[in-house]
């Protein structure tokens, strides 16, 4: 593409990691609980990189760091996301760790989570005072072993939900509708948004109680789909740079212990197949280009055939740049990293999501050049050897 012919390209804002930045810069946010933490950390620092978000989406805790990004100033997110994370870590003792092995962090970690289980995460859910079996069926104590209504309350302090709704930051999270079992996402650009569908998009069963929604109930987006990602590309507006950030490793060692397997198997469930969305739209992005190639290839009198304009119409791309942020669990994160709310654990996820970006920024110019020349790749710029 002639220099001339590029479109016209926004810069970050700050000049030793400026980026030119598309007509649509999206940050896709994955579900994973506790893990939640790190995807604040990666915004702080795109924030701080002067990288301006149009578009959020999130799937359950992903959902509910996006309403926090799109339902404030941008002047006040970041601490916004902070209050929200130094309040759910703050129901568990900081024990010091001092030079704790792996055994021991672990140790410190599972006892953590069982914590959690008991007691609850303050500002997100609470436990019952009842079993779900000896409560009337249909009502949500009967149908859930915690109360959600203190996240409802974090919510509507931290969000503005007219500001979230005024379509300066799009955003759109998923949930999946229970009696059809059909997976939804609901989108400013469609509907109002308010605390209803952020808490319906993180309300895994059996834990978390349905949300009711115009006579519909849902539950978590990730019971079908952990990543809003194949939500935002089939809705591409423009050229656009993605920022997919995953909780989840979709690939990792063979597990060696009981807590390793449960681990994995949860990285597999929830790791949502990204790698494979990504490689499937550049093949059909392949697939499109080679058609626009025989077109033009036809002789000159064929131009206004109807199926030949309808094949060029279909051939008309818009440029994808997907950078992955993919959290790397340590050694002694298990199958319980996704409840373990320790201030300790939230604040190492935040300090490991501003990593990733620092990483990524500073291996960053293919990702300028491709964005420039209006390509389409997928980038994992700091994946370890």
């Amino acid at each position: 593409m002639a220099e001339a012919d590029r479109p016209h390209r926004r810069r970050s804002a700050q000049s030793d990691t400026a980026l030119p930045l598309p007509d649509t810069v999206a940050l896709v946010l994955q579900g994973g609980g506790a893990l939640g933490s790190f995807q604040a950390g990666v915004y702080d620092a795109l924030s701080g990189a002067g990288i301006e978000v149009d578009w959020v989406a999130g799937i359950s805790i992903g959902a509910v760091n996006a309403a926090i990004i799109a339902g404030n100033p941008p002047e006040q997110r970041v601490a916004k996301l902070k209050t929200f994370w130094d309040r759910v870590g703050s129901g568990q003792p900081a024990f010091p760790i001092w030079n704790m092995n792996d055994l021991g962090r672990e140790w410190l970690h599972e006892w953590s989570a069982g914590l959690v289980t008991m007691t609850g995460v303050p500002g997100m859910f609470a436990p019952r005072f009842l079993p779900p079996n000896m409560m009337p069926p249909g009502c949500d104590a009967a149908l859930s072993f915690y109360d959600t209504t203190p996240l409802r309350k974090t919510l509507d302090e931290l969000v503005d939900w007219d500001l979230l709704n005024s379509g300066k930051t799009r955003l759109s999270v998923g949930a999946v509708e229970i009696k059809s079992g059909n997976f939804r996402f609901f989108d400013t650009t469609r509907e109002r948004i308010d605390a209803r569908h952020i808490m319906a998009s993180g309300a895994l069963p059996p834990g978390l109680p349905p949300v009711e929604i115009d006579g519909c109930h849902y539950w978590d987006g990730g019971l079908v789909s952990n990543t809003p990602l194949a939500h935002v590309l089939g809705q591409q507006p423009s050229d656009l740079l993605v920022f997919q950030v995953d909780l989840f490793s979709a690939s990792n060692e063979l597990p060696t212990t009981i807590m390793d397997v449960m681990a994995r198997a949860k990285e597999i469930q929830f790791s949502s197949r990204t790698r494979q969305v990504s490689s499937l739209l550049l093949k059909q992005r392949n697939e499109r280009q080679m058609v626009a190639r025989l077109l033009d290839k036809l002789p000159p009198e064929m131009a206004e055939d109807a199926d030949v304009k309808a094949l060029r119409e279909l051939t008309r791309d818009h440029s994808v740049n997907l950078v992955q942020l993919i959290y790397r669990a340590n050694a002694w994160e298990g199958g319980s990293r996704d409840y373990e709310f320790s201030a300790r654990t939230m604040a190492e996820h935040m300090a490991a999501g501003r990593a990733a970006v620092a990483d990524t920024m500073t291996h960053s110019g293919l990702l300028a050049r491709n964005i420039l020349d209006g390509q389409t790749a997928s980038f994992d710029l700091t994946r370890k050897p």
